[in-house]
């Protein structure tokens, strides 16, 4: 498979999982209250401090990825925030 077949893949599967998530998510919400509440500067701290690479917290806040199970529970594990309330923090019905 061509590099270029790979990323039209890539970009499919990118929409294909942007078409599936809630049209009320809304990530900026959930990344600006962790950064607060932990006392990071920005993205590249909270990075760091969940230990994911910098494309992955791009990627949500421009609402090209969805937050997954894995980074939603490493966000509640390192900010003692509970599931519940990051999940109402993505959500459009909280503003």
């Amino acid at each position: 498979m061509s590099v270029r077949q790979k990323k039209l893949e890539l970009i499919e599967a990118m929409n294909r999982a942007r078409a599936m998530e809630p049209s009320s998510f809304v990530p900026n919400k959930l990344l600006d209250t962790l950064i607060e509440k932990m006392n990071l500067k920005n993205d590249a701290e909270l990075c760091r401090v969940l230990e994911v690479q910098p494309p992955i917290i791009s990627k949500i806040r421009h609402r090209k990825l969805a937050v997954g199970a894995t980074i939603l529970l490493r966000m509640h594990e390192k900010s003692d925030i509970s599931i519940r309330e990051l999940k109402d923090l993505s959500s459009a019905s909280m503003h």
